[in-house]
């Protein structure tokens, strides 16, 4: 998939950036969740394959009559492929009815669980600049109990090869997360000090039904990335942002 992902990254940087993959095909993308960057990287990478679009959102939709995602789902008989995302108190994994068998749905991102596209951009963002991610020390830094990054990231380097270091608050990153396979810390200046790629992530504040950390100040005290030696890590070193999309490699 990686592979493919770079010959799709050429015809991006194309002076025509179209290819006849998807000619013929619908695909409707149903967001149930707000989303900007997602959504919108979806639907030009669908336009770039020449796929006709249908677009569909919770306020526009009959879910705000009471129908169910089932029948919502159901409506546009000619789809062959659906991205989706809702927020957590709509289901989880397994939760979203195929309204055929030959139904494809690809999870755009579900509440606080996962985030599989998000995850393989990073994984290709890292084979990229690193020409690899087995063997490579990655550090997670931020929001990990909210983040469906964060959990599709561990599983997706994890599986890749790399070995993976959580940090950030106690609160916020609870030993729990060992059970997947990585490493847990609160210390930043250990999870970054032999770290090749550092992963930021904002603190997801529209999940957090209580303060989890007593300030921001205080949060950007002790876990925000700032210069120092123990902090500025191996050389060539990646620190990337998601949300953003943007990464900063050194010397």
């Amino acid at each position: 998939m990686l592979d493919t992902a770079k010959a799709f990254k050429a015809v991006g940087e194309r002076a025509i950036k179209k290819v006849p993959a998807l000619r013929g095909r619908t695909v409707v993308n149903l967001f149930i969740e707000p989303s900007t960057r997602t959504r919108t990287s979806f639907e030009l990478s669908e336009q770039r394959l020449s796929a006709d679009i249908i677009n569909f959102t919770a306020e526009a939709s009959s879910l705000k009559k009471g129908e169910t995602l089932k029948d919502t789902a159901a409506q546009p008989r000619s789809v062959e492929r659906g991205f989706h995302r809702h927020p957590p108190q709509r289901g989880g994994r397994g939760a979203f009815p195929l309204p055929r068998p030959e139904y494809h749905v690809i999870n755009a991102g579900d509440g606080a669980h996962e985030h599989p596209t998000q995850a393989l951009l990073d994984a290709f963002t890292i084979r990229e600049r690193k020409g690899k991610i087995e063997g490579l020390n990655v550090t997670i830094l931020g929001d990990i109990l909210f983040s469906r990054v964060a959990r599709s990231n561990i599983w997706a380097l994890t599986k890749l090869g790399a070995k993976v270091t959580l940090c950030g608050p106690s609160t916020l990153v609870p030993r729990t997360f060992e059970q997947m396979g990585c490493r847990v810390t609160h210390d930043v200046d250990a999870a970054l000090r032999d770290a090749d790629i550092i992963h930021l992530l904002r603190i997801q504040h529209e999940r957090q039904r209580k303060t989890m950390f007593p300030s921001i100040g205080e949060y950007t005290t002790l876990f925000g990335l700032k210069p120092g030696p123990a902090r500025e890590g191996p050389p060539g070193r990646a620190d990337h942002a998601p949300r953003s999309g943007e990464s900063r490699c050194g010397d």
